[in-house]
C-alpha cells in the first residue's frame, strides 16, 4: 500500500533540539530571557503593534486573558459553539457564562446577526474565532461592539499570520490568544503568546501567570502557576524563522486542492481576507464520516472531524439553544490535509481520492 499521509504533521528540526541544547545548558530552564526574547520577536513578526506574554497554554492564555480584562462571574461572553471547548471553558473558568451563537457557514466564525440577537444587558464581551486559519468578521464584529459598550477577545489559536483587510488578527481585540501546540501553524512545544491592547491587560496577565507575583513573595493578586518555560520558548523562537515559509506552503497546497477537487464544497475565502490555514475543511453534504473513512481504508489518507459535537451540546454545558447553520457543518465539515510536508504527489492522491468517492456518492 502507498505511504499513510496524515492530516497533520508537527515540523521538528535539527534547529530547535539545538536550540533546547542551548538553554539546558544554560541552567536557566524556568521562564527567563529566552521568553522574554519571544515575546518581542512575535509580536514584531506579525507586526501586532502591540505587547504580547507567553503563557503554558492557549487555554490558560484565555483564561487569564478574560480575567485581565475584568470579566468576573454574572458576565456572560458571546462565544461560537462551532468551536474547540477551550473556548467556551475559559468563559467558565472566568466564572462568566458562555452564551452560544451561530456561525457563518461559508467562513465557520461567529456570524454578527446571531451575536445580535444573543446580546442581553449582562454580555460584557464577544469572543470571535478565527476558525481553521480564516479570520472571523471583525468589521461587523467591531461595530456591534462599539453600539453596544462591549469588549473583544479574540481566540487566535489557529491564526498566526491571518489578516483582514491588512490588519493582522490578534490586533483587534482587548487581547488575542494565539495557540502555540504542536500541530498549529507554529509551535513552542506546548504554550500559548497572548497579545494586549494596554498596559493594564499586560500587568495582570503577568501577574496571574506568575502566581500574582511580579516580585518574588510580593502576591499582588490570586494567581497561578501558568509561566512559559525558556526550553519552550527557544522552541518557539526558532519556529518564528519558518513560519512564513510554512504559511506560504500551506496557502499553496490550500490552492492547488481547491482547483482540483470536485463534488464536495471547498472552503471560501472572505474579500480581504488573508486564511492561514491551519485546517483546509470541506464539507460533505451526505455521510461524512463515511467519506472520511473510506479515504483511510482505500487510499490510506488520513483527515481531521473536528467540532462534530458542537459546544452546546457537549455534556460540560448542555445549553438548549437553536443554532441551525452550527448543526448542520457540525455534520458536514471534513479536514484535509494541507500541511507543509506535503508533497505535489500526496495533494495529487488525496485529489483523485476525494474526487473518486464524491463521483461514487460515497
Amino acid at each position: 500500500m502507498t505511504h499513510f499521509i496524515p492530516s497533520a504533521k508537527p515540523l521538528i528540526g535539527e534547529d530547535e533540539r539545538s536550540a533546547v541544547d542551548r538553554v539546558l545548558r544554560s541552567g536557566m530552564l524556568a521562564q527567563g530571557p529566552e521568553v522574554a526574547a519571544f515575546e518581542r520577536e512575535f509580536a514584531e513578526h506579525f507586526q501586532l503593534n502591540r505587547v504580547c506574554v507567553a503563557v503554558n497554554s492557549g487555554t490558560s492564555g484565555l483564561h487569564l486573558g478574560l480575567l485581565s480584562a475584568g470579566v468576573k462571574p454574572g458576565d456572560e461572553v458571546i462565544v461560537p459553539s462551532f468551536t474547540f471547548a477551550a473556548t467556551a471553558n475559559s468563559v467558565a473558568l472566568a466564572g462568566a457564562t458562555p452564551v452560544f451563537a451561530d456561525i457563518d457557514p461559508a467562513t465557520f466564525c461567529l456570524s454578527a446577526a446571531s451575536v445580535e440577537s444573543s446580546i442581553t444587558d449582562r454580555t460584557v464581551g464577544i469572543m470571535p474565532v478565527h476558525l481553521y486559519g480564516h479570520p472571523a468578521d471583525m468589521l461587523a464584529l467591531q461595530s456591534l461592539a462599539a453600539q453596544h459598550g462591549l469588549q473583544i477577545f479574540e481566540d487566535a489559536a489557529q491564526a498566526h499570520g491571518a489578516s483582514l483587510r491588512g490588519t493582522p488578527v490578534g490586533s483587534f481585540g482587548s487581547f488575542a490568544m494565539f495557540s502555540l501546540y504542536p500541530t498549529k501553524n507554529m509551535t513552542s512545544g506546548e504554550g500559548g503568546m497572548v497579545s494586549v491592547a494596554n498596559s493594564d491587560i499586560e500587568r495582570l496577565m503577568r501577574l496571574y501567570r506568575n502566581q500574582g507575583m511580579q516580585r518574588q513573595y510580593e502576591n499582588e493578586v490570586i494567581g497561578f502557576n501558568n509561566r512559559m518555560t525558556d526550553i519552550h520558548a527557544a522552541i518557539g523562537r526558532v519556529q518564528l524563522t519558518k513560519v512564513d515559509g510554512w504559511t506560504k506552503k500551506r496557502q499553496d497546497n490550500a490552492n492547488y486542492l481547491s482547483r482540483h477537487l470536485d463534488g464536495v464544497v471547498t472552503p471560501p475565502v472572505a474579500e480581504g481576507a488573508v486564511h492561514v490555514y491551519h485546517q483546509y475543511t470541506i464539507r460533505i453534504p451526505e455521510d461524512r464520516d463515511g467519506f472520511a473513512q473510506a479515504l483511510r481504508a482505500e487510499f490510506n489518507i488520513g483527515t481531521g472531524i473536528f467540532y462534530s459535537t458542537p459546544n452546546h451540546r457537549l455534556a460540560s454545558f448542555d445549553v438548549d439553544v437553536d443554532l441551525p447553520h452550527t448543526t448542520k457543518v457540525a455534520a458536514e465539515c471534513l479536514s484535509l490535509p494541507v500541511h507543509p510536508s506535503l508533497t505535489t504527489c500526496d495533494l495529487d492522491r488525496v485529489i483523485s481520492a476525494v474526487n473518486t468517492l464524491s463521483k461514487a456518492g460515497v
